[in-house]
C-alpha cells in the first residue's frame, strides 16, 4: 500500500545556451510528468548559467529544501561543461576518475576515439553512483539526493527508466482536463468558487488559441481520483448552465 506521504522536489537546468534563448528547454517537462507518475510533485525549477560559484550556491540551497533535486547540463566532454566539478566542490568531495564510467565509455568509444575531452565524462563527485546512459554511454550520477543528468533532451529521457527504483514517491499525482470553447473571465467566478470548495484540489485553467478559435484547458490534479471527480461533476454543471461547449475530456 502506498503511504499518503508528500515528496517534492526541484529541477536546475543549468547552460548559458537555455538563458540567451539559443536552445529550448524541453527536459522540464519531461521531468515533471515522469516525477508526477511516481507520485513526487516538482514544486520549483530554476535556470542557471555555467557559473562554478552559481551552480555550488544553487545545489547547496535547493538539497536542504528538497527531496530530490534534479540538475540537467553540463556534463558532456567541453571546457564550459562544469557540472559534475561543481557539484563536487557543493558537497565538498574530491572530483576524480570513476572506474566504472571509465571502463563504460572506452568500451563505447572506437580505439583512438575517447581523447582527453570524452574522458572528461568520466569524473565525478567522489561516491557518486552511476546512472546508466542506454543511449550515448556517458553516464550521469548520483550524489546523495541529487541527480546529475544531461541537457539532450532524447538522452535524458533514455536514462529515467533506470532510475525509478532510486525515487520513493507517495501516491500517484493524477490529472483531468476539460477543453471548453469560452473564454477565462466568462468561468473565472465559478472556477473560484469550486477551487474554495474543494482546496485539496489543484485546479488550474489556461487559455489556449487554435483554428483560430479561443478556448480554454481546465486542469484538475490530485492524488485521489474521487476528489478529482467531485470537482469535475461541479465543474460541468456550471459548464452545463452556461450552454459552454465541450470540447473534449482526457
Amino acid at each position: 500500500m502506498t503511504q499518503n506521504i508528500k515528496v517534492n522536489a526541484a529541477i536546475i537546468i543549468i547552460g548559458n545556451e537555455i538563458l540567451s534563448g539559443r536552445t529550448i528547454d524541453a527536459n522540464t517537462s519531461t521531468l515533471a510528468i515522469w516525477l508526477n507518475s511516481l507520485g513526487v510533485n516538482l514544486n520549483e525549477v530554476r535556470v542557471i548559467p555555467d557559473i562554478e560559484k552559481k551552480i555550488v550556491y544553487t545545489i547547496n540551497e535547493l538539497r536542504k529544501k528538497f527531496d530530490y533535486v534534479f540538475t540537467t547540463g553540463g556534463i558532456g566532454p567541453t571546457h564550459d561543461d562544469i557540472t559534475a566539478n561543481s557539484i563536487s566542490k557543493a558537497f565538498g568531495v574530491k572530483y576524480s576518475i570513476h572506474p566504472e564510467a571509465f571502463k563504460i565509455l572506452e568500451s563505447y568509444y572506437k580505439p583512438g576515439e575517447f581523447n582527453k575531452g570524452r574522458q572528461r565524462m568520466a569524473w565525478t563527485p567522489s561516491g557518486a553512483r552511476l546512472i546508466l546512459n542506454p543511449t550515448s554511454g556517458a553516464p550521469g550520477f548520483v550524489i546523495e539526493n541529487v541527480f546529475c543528468l544531461p541537457g539532450v533532451p532524447s538522452i535524458l529521457k533514455s536514462m529515467l527508466g533506470g532510475l525509478k527504483n532510486e525515487i520513493s514517491g507517495g501516491k500517484p499525482i493524477l490529472s483531468h482536463t476539460i477543453n471548453l470553447r469560452t473564454v477565462e473571465s466568462e468561468i473565472a467566478a465559478s472556477l473560484a468558487t469550486i477551487q474554495k470548495n474543494n482546496t485539496e484540489v489543484e485546479i488550474g485553467s489556461y487559455p489556449f488559441f487554435k483554428a483560430g478559435k479561443v478556448g480554454v484547458s481546465i486542469v484538475m490534479r490530485n492524488e485521489e481520483q474521487s476528489k478529482i471527480d467531485i470537482c469535475n461533476s461541479q465543474i460541468l454543471e456550471f459548464v452545463n448552465q452556461k450552454n459552454i461547449q465541450i470540447i473534449s475530456e482526457n
